[in-house]
């Protein structure tokens, strides 16, 4: 297939995450859209929509940037940690674990699928500020780090781990009190924040934890929010966490290990301006070395946890338009065969997105309409006040940037199947997940003996 230019001009080939479109978007000789050298439209009709593709090109880039940036920049050790909860698979733990990296996980089932596709166990790390003792006993027996976020998770391991048994490898989190620009919701390093240890009780949590016999204290973390573009509250947080550093050397702890989070924001439309992955990497590394040598401190083992910037824009999702409301002189609504059960982001973060008919990318946009979801919510709506070409019944839409926070949080809401999800690169695509069946809904309901007369 002869492949024209993509779509996007001056796309970054380095850095994805100052992309709307994935890195191998193009338009074949019918100027339709193409991704990971298969047309949309033809991924549409093959395996019906709603379909999340992911393009393996840009996330393999994103991968290595992190990877060589941090080779680059970071003169100590160092590894970059995919951070599951932007879209966990099988699939993509196999796929940043082929290109080097660790993963973090935040539930029992992120924990199974990293496990399972392949992550090294000594390279993931187990977050979470509730966690069960199932949960700590399964990262514990499975020799996976686990960070400390609460007094809850001190107590439990106490009682799991055996006297005289291996010791239970700890991460402390704590709550750097730096303020960022981004979503109320998603800030998570400003004092009031559910996660962490208030920095005011490091010390006495530092001699709680020494000489204990059921655990090591290993490393610090801390995280300052997510979708984020400035740069600066990650000097602040180097700052912030060498001072912990030398605390907690100080009492004792050997702390080889400083995990600083993600946070690093991406492109959704024209006017995102997110930094580079290489500055992002050079900013914190730089910051970590001179907080850490004004201290006369050891390098630590530096670790991150992107997760957006690593998936988020090699993903889009693709509909199907049905219905048309035209309100003469108000607003027209074209309607798609998915909506917030697929992307809960725009209803619950207001988010705005990309979107192009798939086959007529080029096409003028002669009209302007809000994009609907199927559900019955008022709210539910995907793109408000969209330019688009005249489109039909039958057309298929491309939303793009959707790689990160659409299948990890979508829902069955009003009883909808999931989408399947598909991989895409050199001109194939291969099935990642299935699409749920209606009838798989009914999989975990129990109808009681009582009610089966009115079975139908």
């Amino acid at each position: 297939m002869d492949i024209f230019s993509p779509f996007e001009e001056n796309q970054d080939q380095l850095s994805p995450n100052r992309n709307i479109a994935p890195l191998t978007a193009a338009l074949d000789q019918e100027k339709r859209l193409v991704v990971g050298g298969c047309r949309l439209s033809k991924l549409a009709e093959d395996y019906g929509t709603p379909l999340y593709v992911i393009d393996e090109l840009t996330v393999r880039a994103s991968c290595r940037e992190y990877r060589d940036s941090l080779s680059k920049y970071y003169p100590g050790d160092s590894l970059p940690l995919y951070a599951s909860k932007a879209n966990s698979s099988l699939l993509l733990s196999s796929l940043v674990a082929s290109e080097g990296m660790g993963i973090d996980v935040v539930s029992e089932g992120e924990l199974i699928t990293a496990l399972k596709g392949g992550i090294p166990n000594d390279k993931i790390v187990f977050h979470g500020n509730n966690k069960s003792k199932d949960e700590l006993l399964l990262a514990y027996k499975n020799d996976v780090k686990i960070v400390l976020d609460n007094q809850f998770d001190i107590d439990q391991l106490k009682e799991i781990v055996e006297p005289g048994s291996k010791k239970a490898r700890l991460i402390l989190r704590f709550t750097p009190g730096i303020e960022c620009h981004t979503h109320e919701y998603i800030k998570t390093g400003h004092i009031d924040s559910k996660f962490g240890f208030d920095p005011d009780a490091l010390n006495d949590i530092f001699i709680q934890l020494k000489d204990i016999e059921w655990g090591e204290l290993v490393g610090l973390h801390a995280h300052i929010g997510s979708q984020i573009f400035e740069v600066e509250p990650h000097r602040d947080l180097a700052e912030v966490m060498a001072k912990a550093l030398q605390k907690g050397r100080e009492l004792g702890h050997s702390l080889d290990i400083l995990n600083v989070g993600g946070g690093l924001g991406i492109r959704y439309t024209s006017s995102d301006d997110p930094p580079s992955i290489g500055h992002w990497v050079e900013v914190i590394s730089n910051a970590v070395v001179e907080a850490c040598n004004k201290r006369s401190l050891q390098l630590p083992f530096l670790m991150c946890e992107p997760g957006r910037s690593i998936v988020g824009t090699s993903g889009l999702t693709l509909y199907k338009i049905g219905s048309r409301k035209e309100i003469p002189g108000l607003k027209t609504y074209v309607a798609i065969d998915g909506g917030m059960s697929d992307n809960p982001r725009p209803i619950t973060y207001q988010s705005s997105y990309t979107a192009f008919l798939v086959d007529r990318p080029l096409a003028k946009t002669n009209e302007i309409v809000t994009i609907a979801g199927k559900h019955c919510e008022s709210g539910d709506v995907l793109l408000n006040d969209f330019p688009l070409p005249i489109c039909s019944s039958g057309d298929v839409l491309a939303v793009f940037s959707t790689g990160a926070y659409n299948s990890s949080m979508s829902s069955n809401y009003n009883r909808i199947p999931k989408p399947a999800a598909v991989i895409v690169s050199e001109n194939t695509s291969e099935m990642i997940q299935r699409r749920e069946l209606p009838e798989d809904l009914l999989r975990n309901d129990i109808l009681p003996d009582r009610f089966m007369e009115n079975v139908r």
